[in-house]
């Protein structure tokens, strides 16, 4: 159901609107489908990660990068940190209930695009018209 224009309800309650410039939503949307958030999403939904390992998994991201969405997605409530406290100690990400249902949606939008990408049935390029 949408929201009203004003992001209110009809009983005065703040309704979340992800189209609205100040909606809380909004910030959580923009930290799943930035580059590496998706990936970082996607990667954590096979299982738990270290984080060097899950940064070999995400090829390409920096040190820097990754731990800045991590960060996110744990602000977000996606992702778990999990420090144990062992000789060394060590920190394992996983994905919360509400990040595996998010990482669940990301992991079948990845499957589609790679199955129409590998059938070849990509859509005609603007320049072929």
């Amino acid at each position: 159901m949408a929201a009203a224009a004003d992001g209110y309800d009809d009983d005065d309650a703040m309704v979340a609107d992800v189209f609205a410039r100040d909606c809380s939503s909004r910030r959580v949307v923009e930290n799943i489908a930035g580059k590496w958030g998706l990936l970082a999403l996607a990667a954590l939904h096979d299982g738990s990660y270290r984080f060097n390992a899950l940064r070999r998994r995400v090829e390409g991201v920096s040190e820097k990068m990754l731990a800045q969405t991590l960060q996110g997605l744990e602000r977000d409530g996606l992702v778990h940190r999990d420090v144990h406290t062992t000789i060394p100690p060590h920190v394992e990400y996983s994905l919360t209930p509400f990040g595996e249902r998010v990482a669940a949606k990301i992991v079948d939008l990845m499957e589609l695009v790679q199955s129409e990408v590998n059938s070849g049935r990509r859509p005609p390029s603007p320049d072929s018209g």
